[in-house]
């Protein structure tokens, strides 16, 4: 077993440090507010502003530092097994105008990096799905059928760049990575440059629709726009019920220098073994090479992912003895329950807000997607595929009924099951460890510091109230119902939720259980 792995910020992060930007100190009138500053939210805000539109990006963090910046950054049409699913729920023509959406978006990316002249470390490889499980290879030849069908250059094969053998692959040609902090710093600059405005460290917490609308920050600023674009990863307004079709999803990432070992030339996913993805990046001045592989995914506040970071760690080590892996980090996605990502109105009513969501792990191809088809609704022209991703397609709604049902079910497992788990006593947690502690009649989320000081808040989400869990290896607590993360002192890491989880102080009385004694044991 390997030493406890650390948890570091992501290589992208980490070499595109980049300049902040103010946060929001007054009111502000524009012709459109983008909530989020990822790749859908800058996406969004750069072809408006190129549109000429009034724009201001409004992040609760930093730029990029979301979701965005923990991907592992391929650009590809290829999405593991989703032309088959396609095909047969939404038809050939759906499939299509998937595979030619997604194609276009990396098109555009291109174009703007030759435009703008974005050193993103730009790459053109192959993309593979992947099985070595015999039983699955008619799904992977399925697969490339309906990509080819779709119009992608798919085929099936058993050849790859790999180090071990296949029993077959979807191979599509032609698609791209890149580095896409340096992609979204130099976007960041040139909407700047273009009149748009950017605010950090500015969380929204309001929405008020009307013409125009107008949306409230934390810090209490309000912002006036005629147009809305709500691009938080997993929305923070939920007027049509959304959650209800969003199921989160965090993956763990480990990454290092390749060493001596063979670079695999391409881009590479499973489905086996809990997910695998495998790609290499530029890595310093003399023609190295990074390995970033995925995997080991997992509903936020379940499990325990010191064990995936190790099982993910050892499989790499394993094909690719020589690794030195020295970062690791995670990531998080919702998953539609119709594969499908959610980009359109924000619900049935709505005429100046949007949404963008459920990107289901390809949110850098759907982000930019996003932008494009979110600057045409708001310049009121269409877009051929904006109705596969309207969020109020019916019957859509009617087909995924059953995955629908399968989500809700987990969430209200999780909402009754959890307040039936047993507590812990205060005394029991170790330096660095937290969980659930009872103190008088509440629920407290107790984390215990490296110096041994205890920081108690309410167990409670402030999305919708679910219970919250520890995160042993992020030390953060996050909900199992919609995916928000909080630092171990309540402050919100991770939407939908916008308030922070209320500081508690521990009832440490004989009566008040937050100081009860572990039971003998024995």
């Amino acid at each position: 077993m390997h030493e406890q792995r650390k948890v570091t910020d992501s290589y992208w992060l980490r070499t595109a440090p980049g300049p902040s930007h103010p946060a929001l100190d007054g009111d502000l009138d524009v012709d459109v507010a983008v909530v989020g500053a990822g790749i859908a939210g800058l996406s969004t805000a750069y072809e408006l502003a190129r549109a000429g539109r009034r724009v201001a990006v409004l992040e609760a963090g930093r730029v990029a530092a979301g979701v965005t910046g923990f991907t592992t950054a391929k650009l590809t049409a290829q999405h593991t097994l989703v032309y088959d699913r396609l095909r047969r729920t939404r038809g050939v023509e759906g499939a299509r105008l998937y595979a030619r959406s997604q194609s276009e978006a990396i098109e555009h990316a291109a174009a703007l990096a030759a435009e703008l002249g974005i050193d993103c470390e730009w790459e053109t490889r192959d993309a593979y799905t992947y099985v070595r499980d015999r039983s699955r290879v008619a799904e992977v030849r399925a697969e490339a059928d309906a990509a080819r069908e779709a119009g992608l250059p798919a085929v099936f094969t058993t050849e790859t760049g790999l180090p071990f053998p296949v029993a077959g692959a979807v191979r599509v040609t032609g698609q791209a990575q890149f580095h896409p902090v340096k992609y979204l710093r130099a976007l960041t600059a040139d909407l700047l440059a273009r009149g748009g405005e950017v605010y950090e460290q500015t969380r929204v917490t309001g929405l008020t629709e009307g013409e125009p609308c107008r949306l409230t920050t934390q810090a209490g600023a309000t912002v006036t726009a005629r147009d809305v674009v709500v691009a938080t990863h997993y929305p923070v307004f939920d007027r049509a019920l959304l959650f209800t079709r969003l199921s989160p999803r965090r993956e763990l990432v480990v990454a290092g220098p390749l060493g001596d070992g063979p670079d695999p030339h391409g881009m590479y996913i499973t489905p086996d073994e809990n997910t695998r993805s495998v790609r290499t990046a530029p890595y310093g001045p003399d023609g190295q090479r990074l390995l970033v592989v995925t995997g080991e995914h997992f509903t936020p506040g379940t499990g325990d992912p010191r064990a995936g970071f190790e099982r993910l760690a050892g499989w790499a080590e394993v094909h690719f003895p020589g690794v030195r892996l020295d970062h690791a980090w995670a990531t998080q996605d919702n998953e539609s329950t119709d594969t499908v990502p959610l980009v359109g109105p924000l619900h049935p009513g709505a005429r100046h807000t949007y949404v963008a969501t459920g990107f289901g792990g390809w949110g850098l191809s759907g982000g930019i997607m996003a932008g494009l088809l979110l600057s045409a609704l708001v310049t009121g022209r269409d877009s051929a595929w904006q109705e596969l991703y309207d969020p109020r397609r019916l019957k859509s709604v009617v087909r995924q009924a059953p995955s629908l049902l399968k989500t809700q079910a987990e969430v209200a497992r999780h909402f009754v099951g959890d307040r039936l788990k047993p507590t812990v006593a205060v005394d029991d947690l170790e330096p660095g460890d937290g969980a659930l502690v009872r103190s008088g009649a509440e629920r407290l989320a107790v984390h215990r510091d490296e110096e041994g000081a205890l920081h108690a808040v309410s167990a409670r989400c402030t999305h919708l109230g679910c219970l919250v869990a520890f995160n042993r290896a992020e030390r953060a607590w996050e909900c199992p119902c919609h995916g928000s993360r909080f630092a171990v002192d309540g402050t919100v890491l991770q939407g939908p939720a916008v308030e922070p989880l209320e500081r508690r102080e521990l009832d440490r009385s004989p009566t008040g259980r937050g100081g009860e004694q572990s039971p003998p044991r024995g």
